[in-house]
């Protein structure tokens, strides 16, 4: 009861945020978008259609394609992401905020409605239009969301050029660009993984301190040298970003002369992480 509770404060909090980087920034700075809301607005500057009203048409549209492909969790969710999304562009409709300079606006349009999106997405919604497709892809193809939203956004935006012109275009790229980096780290978090990979002779002993220290599993790996043509067993560990202090400080205590390789990892599932 408490996720469900905690599930629909992100969705409405997302659609939100949405809402309101929509309405107090993109509109009164005239900028595009991607996706549904890009289509909206194109209305809305061509026919002076609300976007409130477009943007729950077209993604009712895509709510249908999305149904096929999407489970029961996530086309409930955007259903409700959908339709808070359109209340709250009717009442922030208006709301504006007096900018001297638009790069202003620009980067924070892009972090609000990055961070509004991130958090629907987070709780396992979409905001229905190319979030539906970018979910799609990301089932399907394994494709980064963050990423296939942009793609799939900014093919929509080429087409807003004929309408708000290239400064304005090049704005709203700017925008879109800052609002999936921000999208990442709202759905991503800042608990990124690290893989640790390790070439010692004192193998055993630093596995024996990450088994008992860090309480991690360590996995042996065979290798063999190239230039020497020696055989060696290879150490790897995913830890948390928060762990790799105090694991390069027993590494050098045991053997400060290891070969360590360090690399971000961006999805870990299994025993001690996440369920797949």
């Amino acid at each position: 009861m408490f996720k469900l509770i905690k599930d629909l404060f992100f969705l409405l909090t997302g659609s939100f945020l949405f809402a309101i980087g929509i309405n107090m920034f993109v509109i009164p700075l005239g900028l595009g978008e991607g996706g549904v809301t890009g289509l909206s607005l194109i209305f809305y500057y061509l026919f002076e259609i609300s976007p409130a009203i477009s943007n729950i048409v077209l993604n009712g549209l895509l709510l249908i394609v999305g149904y096929k492909f999407l489970d029961k969790k996530t086309m409930i969710y955007t259903i409700i992401a959908v339709a808070s999304n359109s209340i709250f562009l009717h009442l922030t409709e208006g709301w504006s905020v007096e900018l001297n300079e638009s790069i202003i606006g620009v980067i924070f349009s892009g972090a609000i409605i990055g961070a509004g999106i991130g958090l629907v997405v987070r709780v396992g919604g979409t905001t229905a239009g190319s979030t539906i497709l970018a979910r799609i892809a990301q089932k399907y193809l394994d494709w980064n969301i963050s990423y296939s939203l942009l793609f799939i956004d900014l093919v929509v935006v080429a087409f807003t050029y004929f309408i708000i012109g290239a400064e304005k275009l090049l704005f709203t790229i700017l925008m879109l660009y800052i609002g999936t980096k921000v999208m990442d780290f709202v759905i991503e978090g800042l608990n990124t993984k690290k893989a640790v990979t390790i070439i010692s002779s004192n193998k055993n002993d630093i596995a024996n301190e990450i088994n008992h220290r860090l309480d991690r599993g360590v996995t042996i790996l065979n290798g063999k040298g190239n230039y020497s043509q020696e055989s060696k067993e290879i150490l790897y560990v995913v830890i948390n970003k928060q762990e790799l202090l105090r694991l390069k400080k027993m590494i050098k205590k045991i053997d400060p002369t290891a070969f360590v390789i360090i690399h971000d990892v961006r999805d870990v599932f299994g025993k001690g992480f996440l369920d797949i």
